[in-house]
């Protein structure tokens, strides 16, 4: 009877932590307003990743960019033209032979070590992202075109090892530039 009581106290003080541990993670946090405003870098970052195009067929300058995106290799996963809405994506490797010789090598040191046979792990595959949002500007009688590219990089375990949004203004320059191009010869009827 006695050993009913112990195991008792012990449930009850195990359903405590639990619950304590459980609303540990329900504290609220403020938003403070010097958190919501842009940075110069944010900016100058949203700037080189936004044009205005001197015309006002929205739906044309969706399809100018569905076929700049195929042309740079990317797959059209989603397009809502009412929204002005396109992404898409590439798979490409990201094994790195020295990486992958390294990662080997730390698995045989660490399973000589342990005793216990160690995987390596390696970057192996890498999803480039891309989406793309079309806003009509009405008093410039134009279409602004707003693009971010994002990278994804898997392990060989299948494990994400990184998640970046690529900021080098000269992939926004080449897309933009192309798509410019794009949108030139469809007006001149090329």
């Amino acid at each position: 009877m006695q050993h009913r009581g112990k195991y008792r106290n012990c449930l009850v003080i195990m359903w405590l932590v639990l619950c304590l541990i459980g609303t540990g993670g329900c504290t609220t946090t403020t938003v403070q307003p010097e958190d919501l405003r842009l940075t110069p870098e944010t900016r100058a970052k949203r700037q080189s990743q936004m044009r205005v195009f001197d015309t006002g067929n929205e739906a044309g300058v969706l399809l100018a960019v569905a076929a700049v995106l195929q042309d740079i290799g990317f797959q059209i996963d989603e397009s809502e033209m009412q929204l002005g809405l396109i992404v898409g994506s590439k798979e490409r490797s990201a094994i790195q032979p020295g990486a992958v010789a390294a990662s080997v090598t730390l698995a045989v040191a660490l399973t000589i070590l342990t005793g216990e046979a160690i995987d390596p792990v390696y970057d192996e595959r890498q999803t480039m992202r891309v989406s793309v949002v079309t806003t009509p500007v009405e008093e410039k009688n134009g279409t602004a075109v707003r693009v971010n590219f994002q990278r994804l990089v898997f392990t060989n375990t299948g494990v994400i090892s990184k998640k970046q949004v690529l900021g080098s203004d000269e992939i926004y320059q080449e897309f933009f530039a192309k798509l410019s191009k794009s949108l030139f010869l469809g007006a001149h009827g090329q």
